[in-house]
């Protein structure tokens, strides 16, 4: 019998979600995506220094005479798309580039980096279509995003997604791609109910990652859906059939060995004869529904913090490269 692994790839697109290069080799997954805690991770091997030496080098040479701070964050920008590129060299796919979380709330400014990273894969000689540019699913990182998606044809990956209405919200932008976050949901809900037992058919990121997925494909929507964040292979079984699944490679491993008979419990077939009512999310709508959530609401400011924090980290460790 295949392993559930293999048995899952029939179904859905796998992602490995790591910065590590010889795990992309072992795995093989189609896509790989990033953020700034993985890149951070990775940047403390030896095995990558030579990348940072590399993007130091570059930002000393093309912003010379600029303020050191300047430097500095051309350099973590080039060092992103050096991984990428790296990436990109072992899956036939796509790698996502995230935006600095500080910028979630600047339309403009989240724009702007999205355009200088793809301007900067360009020089390495990768093309758009392999790059998604990953934002924080705020209002004004989705807003970033349509502009993106309709003026520059830049496709977006929408991370830090908690809620139904975020996920509406995105599709209506016309984004290729939405990260809700499972296994963070559960986490929250544990916390509140620590003896609560959860299982592929009741988990809240489950069942939330469901519930969008029956929206998308009632209504015709193209946004992908990537559920993220697992905590545990039985969460990924019971969204066996999502467009796609970054998992980490502990459960890649896990699932490996696995030899469950999996059949796909997410299909376009039972999305269709769900209950969905199709519904218009304004910015009022966007910003009090998400207000009433305290689970998203908590979950997406805990995301931004976290991911602020490991921007500043990686700064530290590429300063002491200067």
């Amino acid at each position: 019998m295949p392993s559930v692994l293999e048995q899952i790839k029939k179904h859905s697109t796998i992602v490995a979600d790591t910065g590590e290069f010889q795990l992309l080799q072992e795995y093989k997954p189609t896509d790989a995506t990033t953020n700034p805690s993985l890149i951070l991770a990775a940047a403390k091997n030896d095995a990558y220094k030579t990348l940072i030496t590399k993007a130091v080098e570059y930002a000393k040479k093309e912003a010379a005479g600029k303020p050191h701070e300047e430097i500095k964050r051309l350099a973590i920008d080039k060092l992103f798309v050096y991984f990428g590129k790296e990436i990109l060299s072992i899956i036939p796919g796509r790698v996502s580039t995230e935006v600095d979380a500080r910028l979630s709330f600047s339309k403009e400014e989240s724009v702007s980096k999205a355009l200088a990273f793809i301007k900067l894969y360009e020089e390495e000689g990768v093309s758009k279509d392999r790059i998604l540019i990953k934002l924080a699913s705020t209002w004004e990182g989705i807003q970033a995003a349509r502009e993106l998606e309709e003026k520059h044809g830049i496709h977006c990956n929408m991370t830090l997604l908690f809620s139904y209405h975020q996920a509406i919200a995105c599709a209506q932008a016309n984004v290729k791609l939405i990260s809700p976050f499972v296994g963070r949901i559960m986490d929250w809900y544990k916390a509140k109910e620590p003896k609560a037992e959860y299982n592929r058919d009741n988990d809240p990121g489950v069942m939330s990652v469901r519930r969008i997925y029956n929206y998308y494909k009632k209504f015709g929507h193209k946004t992908e859906i990537m559920a993220a964040s697992f905590r545990n292979t039985d969460e990924i079984k019971g969204l066996v059939g999502s467009d796609l699944l970054t998992i980490s490679p502990k459960l890649l491993a896990d699932l490996a060995k696995e030899d469950e008979t999996i059949e796909a419990t997410l299909t376009v077939e039972k999305a269709k004869s769900s209950d969905a009512t199709e519904i218009k999310v304004t910015e009022e709508m966007f910003r009090f529904e998400l207000n009433e959530d305290a689970m998203a609401t908590e979950k997406l400011a805990e995301g931004i913090r976290g991911f602020a924090q490991a921007a500043r980290d990686l700064e530290k460790v590429v300063e002491t490269y200067f």
